[in-house]
């Protein structure tokens, strides 16, 4: 209900409050917690993944519920390093008996209570077998109709009664480590796009989603679960995730599982857009990502999960040892250090990115169609458009933020823009070119001061044809480049 309740003031923020006002309400709703009673552990994990955002993505390994440190410990052994992130089941699939289900979920928390002692970070999978169901995997790969699945979100319905008795004996162990003070990435009902599991390619899958959401939140009180939703990679067997997406009111984490070494930037973007600044990440892989193409030009995945074995199976040892060497991937105990920094910083310490607000007009006016985190201004849309949402003519554009500079010195900044663009610096209005062009440069001049947080908002406006808009600067220790991600903090 309260989520509902900030959703409904964010749809009215714009014309209800100036526009400063409104950059704050988007903001706290965008990176405000699903569950807003959030244990503070959990919240302190979730900042914590906000900070590191674009710095870097963290390494991560999955487990089997049978056998909940083996794989993690063999990556140790052959890299060196440990994961930051281990990978845990608490689904079943061999037809263990109910006490023998109960001894490996508890091995399973056991293990995860040490992890987290230990600095690292836990997540958790739930392959559920088809409520009423014997624990195979053939039942959590049971094809299942629309109108049967239905029947398992009805309240009242014996199928609806099955459902709830398993979220209910799950929900146990994770009180165990709700007790313990170990946050959870939780991460249920995954590939939901695809139709290898009964919960999948389901019109009301999100009715699916919300039951367990709210049971676990209100009727069990878990508040250590950061809530990842997880679809496939968009590929020839699955659709497009976005239609099968809960909200933002009931998601911490997008994670995509992608398969094949198909690490496109596309499935980066769209997942980024689709969040509007939202933690993203790898939810499963078994070819590891290359970490210089990562670096160049899919750097908010904030973490990635290797599964299992595939690891090994699609990974020679050659590669993992590099992997977990490079200065890009996270290990734990290089994640424990930043979590240790950041710990230390007040709240109200900056968070990377601009506010970007996209109209389908040229004169900045109404409500905005899109709002979302970009993490610099550096586009060339050409004649596409920046989103779906927005037309790729007569469109227009104000980023808000803060600027910071490495050096205390003179600064040129540098526009190159298709068409029009205007620049503010600390409310002085460095360049103002509001004009019909066609990639032209402009420049202009400021001071600033190394460390300082310098307000920032830059205007843009696309006429027709192609849409240009770039920020960069130079000064004596600076060369002239494009305004990096680093630079630029929210409001």
């Amino acid at each position: 209900m309260e989520q509902r309740i900030l959703r409904d003031l964010l749809d009215s923020a714009s014309r209800l409050v100036s526009d400063v006002q409104w950059q704050a309400s988007f903001r706290n709703v965008q990176m405000a917690p699903a569950d807003a009673a959030l244990a503070p552990t959990a919240l302190k994990l979730l900042k914590t993944l906000y900070r590191m955002q674009g710095q870097g993505i963290i390494s991560g390994q999955h487990d089997y519920l049978e056998s909940p440190d083996d794989f993690s410990s063999k990556l140790k052994t052959v890299s060196g390093q440990y994961a930051a992130l281990h990978g845990y089941e608490l689904g079943a699939i061999e037809n263990q008996t109910a006490s023998q289900i109960a001894s490996q979920r508890q091995a399973v928390v056991d293990s995860a209570i040490r992890w987290h002692k230990a600095g690292g970070i836990v997540t958790m999978s739930y392959h559920a077998n088809l409520p009423g169901t014997a624990p195979l995997w053939s039942n959590v790969q049971m094809s299942l109709s629309e109108a049967d699945f239905a029947k398992y979100i009805t309240p009242g319905t014996v199928q609806y009664n099955a459902l709830i008795a398993d979220l209910d004996n799950t929900a146990l162990f994770l009180k165990k480590l709700s007790d313990a003070g170990v946050p959870v990435l939780w991460r249920p009902y995954h590939e939901m796009n695809g139709g290898w599991f009964w919960w999948g390619q389901k019109s009301s899958f999100s009715r699916l989603w919300s039951l367990m959401f709210e049971r676990y939140t209100l009727y069990h009180e878990l508040h250590n679960l950061l809530w990842v939703w997880s679809p496939n990679a968009k590929n020839e067997w699955c659709d497009e995730p976005a239609g099968y997406y809960p909200g933002s009111g009931s998601v911490d984490v997008l994670a995509l599982d992608i398969y094949d070494a198909d690490f496109k930037a596309s499935h980066h973007d769209k997942l980024w857009k689709l969040g509007c600044g939202k933690l993203i990440a790898i939810g499963e892989n078994a070819e590891l990502p290359s970490p210089a193409v990562l670096a160049k030009t899919q750097n908010k995945w904030s973490y990635q999960m290797s599964w299992g074995k595939l690891l090994f199976e699609k990974n020679s040892n050659a590669v993992i040892k590099a992997y977990m060497n490079e200065s890009f991937v996270f290990t734990r105990d290089e994640y424990k250090s930043k979590a240790a920094q950041y710990a230390s910083l007040p709240d109200t310490a900056p968070m990377p990115g601009l506010f970007g607000q996209y109209y389908n007009n040229t004169s900045l006016s109404g409500t905005p169609a899109l709002t979302r985190t970009d993490e610099n201004i550096n586009f060339v849309w050409k004649q596409a458009s920046p989103d779906p949402a927005i037309s790729a003519d007569l469109f227009s554009v104000r980023w808000s933020g803060r600027l910071s500079a490495a050096y205390t010195e003179g600064y040129s900044i540098y526009t190159s823009s298709d068409d029009g663009i205007r620049v503010w610096i600390d409310d002085v209005l460095v360049i103002d070119s509001w004009i019909k062009q066609s990639g032209q440069e402009r420049k202009g001049s400021v001071d600033l001061i190394a460390g300082k947080l310098h307000e920032l908002k830059v205007e843009y406006y696309e006429n027709q044809g192609d849409a240009r808009a770039v920020l960069m600067w130079e000064s004596p220790s600076q060369v002239k480049g494009v305004i990096p991600a680093g630079a630029f903090f929210l409001p």
